[in-house]
């Protein structure tokens, strides 16, 4: 799943040998364990944000900003019951509010499963 998810979705390997492609969100929230970056592709492409818990203890109402305002689908959770987790996660995605964080006048508040990969794709 992990490989048709990278064929997929363009931002995640069209720019993998450019700084262009990768951006941080939030790499210093080491109290919680929880890294989210984003890869973005060429013109047209849609981004994508990942967001990592490496604890395991789920984060609720996990506040990210985000570049876009929108609907924020979730294309992939590995915390799923078909790869043997709980199931929790974001409900098939989550509405951006106008909140600043990050750097970003957007944000999106998420459940991040315990110990789990949550990818998602801009509006």
């Amino acid at each position: 799943d992990l490989n048709k998810l990278y064929r997929a979705y363009p931002a995640l390997h069209r720019l993998d040998t450019s700084e262009e492609g990768f951006r941080w969100i939030d790499c210093s929230d080491h109290a919680n364990s929880v890294l989210c970056y984003l890869r973005k592709g060429q013109e047209g492409d849609k981004d994508i944000m990942i967001c990592l818990n490496f604890t395991p203890v789920p984060r609720d109402n996990y506040r990210v900003g985000v570049p876009d305002g929108g609907y924020w689908k979730e294309i992939f959770n590995s915390d799923a019951t078909e790869y043997g987790g709980s199931g929790l996660g974001n409900a098939g995605g989550v509405n951006s509010e106008y909140i600043k964080q990050h750097g970003f006048d957007n944000s999106v508040s998420l459940t991040l499963p315990p110990l789990a990969a949550v990818v998602f794709e801009a509006p």
